[in-house]
């Protein structure tokens, strides 16, 4: 039990009508979750404004309600608390609600369009092994030290979030490393969180559907660091033209890491294979088993935040040696009959091209083809279907276009899309199967001693999403079954 006045004490602009200081046993924002002595949010959505469920919750036994527009009729039993953005306002209730978690922890977050799950899990794991407790909020999973919850989104929602990190505190973790999404951004998800960093991995096309504009995205992504505090770390990739733009208002300390130029983490690639690369970080020589210039990023990142943290290089390059790669993030899976399958979550067009451009380059000199099943997910930003498909075309000796996340549209409709994105000698060694488990069978049979099967777009996601129905699918699983 908390006073409400305590939650509410950070809402500026707040107007009370009632009683500031009555007892809150539970906050909630879901009006079906309220019982007796609840504090409700009402929050307006996308689809649902939770204004109208107002006086249902006030039955159910809501004793205190933040809204942005009072009710037209008031319970006397209830106090009220109008205020400009219910959505903020949730996100420091929340916050406040579990004590504060994150001034306990030394909390990272990174953003970006690829490599976020990468970067922010392998920091989680790096102090693992570097022997301290630590949390991860991922859109693959969500730890609490050694604890698994599952990860509904990439990041959760503003309860969710303060719940899991005042968890971490309880379970003794000092460290928390967290995807920090464009949509958490501008929903005000992260509002009231004390970050000790942030990592700006790299900014292409994605989300259009929900920003409209590549500015919009950019601007959304920029929010994170503008509200950093002076204490915190700021570190962006050199190589990418938003990183600056990204440290343009920041009051946190400005670093830089790259591939390219002169910045205060480099990395340099001496040796890409399919088992891993040899790599020079900050004039150090490093062997790590992972594979591509991008998870060259990632880890230079990595380094690069672990480094800013307080840890000692020589300890954290020890570390880095012994990491693995993601689940679903160029997962390597060997066929009995010679040929190699990658499963990799690229569903952006930048992404596609980064895997294809690194197994080009790792199989330069052989006669080794590249077979790449892609698809584009529904009711999404369907400007980027005809691009995926003709990178994968530019990239791969042969392409199926196949369903990937249809939602609710019609899976066929969006292979058609990203057909037309094909000239007519890349439509010559492409081929539409609109079933997934098909497509990557085919795949497979396609594919002689050497050949490598990229299987694309949903990585680690056991499911596939059909007229709002999440039916089991595992790329993984589906390629073991075709090579068996």
């Amino acid at each position: 039990m908390k006073p409400l006045n305590q939650l509410i004490a950070s809402l500026a602009d707040a107007q009370v009508t009632g009683n500031a200081h009555v007892e809150i046993s539970e906050v909630v924002c879901d009006s079906r979750q309220v019982a007796a002595g609840s504090l409700f949010v009402a929050v307006r959505g996308v689809t649902v404004d939770a204004h109208r469920f107002i006086p249902e919750t006030v039955k159910q036994g809501a004793v205190a309600v933040v809204c942005e527009q009072l009710p037209a009729s008031l319970s006397p039993a209830v106090t009220y608390v109008q205020v400009p953005d219910s959505t903020v306002a949730l996100a420091l209730i929340a916050h406040e609600w579990w004590g504060r978690p994150s001034e306990k922890l030394k909390l990272v977050g990174v953003t970006g369009t690829n490599g976020k799950t990468t970067t922010a899990t392998l920091l989680y794991e790096l102090c693992h092994l570097m022997g301290y407790k630590a949390g991860l909020l991922s859109t693959v999973r969500n730890m609490v030290d050694l604890t698994e919850y599952p990860a509904k989104q990439t990041t959760p929602d503003h309860l969710t979030l303060c719940r899991l990190l005042h968890e971490m505190v309880e379970a003794g973790c000092e460290y928390a490393f967290m995807e920090v999404s464009s949509h958490a951004c501008v929903q005000h998800r992260i509002d009231g969180l004390r970050f000790a960093g942030a990592v700006f991995t790299n900014l292409t096309r994605d989300h259009l559907d929900f920003h409209k504009t590549v500015d919009a995205y950019i601007a959304a992504k920029k929010m994170f660091f503008d509200t950093l505090p002076a204490s915190a770390f700021a570190l962006v990739n050199a190589d990418d033209k938003v990183g600056d733009v990204m440290l343009q208002n920041t009051r946190a300390s400005k670093h830089h890491y790259s591939l390219r130029t002169m910045a205060d983490f480099t990395c340099r690639v001496v040796e890409d294979r399919l088992d891993g690369m040899s790599l020079v970080l900050n004039g150090r020589e490093l062997e790590v088993q992972f594979v591509g210039r991008f998870n060259a990023y990632n880890l230079t990142s990595v380094y690069g935040a672990a480094v800013l943290l307080g840890f000692a290089a020589e300890e954290v390059l020890v570390a880095m040696s012994r990491l693995v790669p993601v689940a679903g993030r160029f997962e390597t899976l060997r066929s009995p009959s010679g040929y190699t399958a990658i499963v990799d979550y690229a569903h952006t067009p930048d992404a596609l091209v980064n895997v294809l451009d690194t197994l080009r380059e790792v199989l330069t000199g052989s006669r080794a083809r590249i077979i790449t099943v892609c698809g584009c997910g529904g009711d999404r930003d369907a400007g980027k279907r005809p691009i995926m498909a003709r990178e994968a075309a530019k990239r791969s000796s042969q392409v199926i276009l196949t369903s990937d996340n249809p939602r609710s549209e019609d899976p066929n409709q969006i292979i058609r899309e990203m057909w037309e994105g094909l000239d007519a000698e890349q439509q010559l060694i492409t081929l539409k199967v609109s079933d997934r488990r098909d497509a990557i069978r085919l795949a497979c049979q396609l594919a002689q001693p050497g050949d490598v099967v990229l299987v694309a777009g949903k990585g680690h996601e056991p499911y596939q999403e059909v007229k709002g129905v999440r039916q089991h699918f595992d790329d993984r699983e589906e390629v073991r079954k075709a090579m068996n």
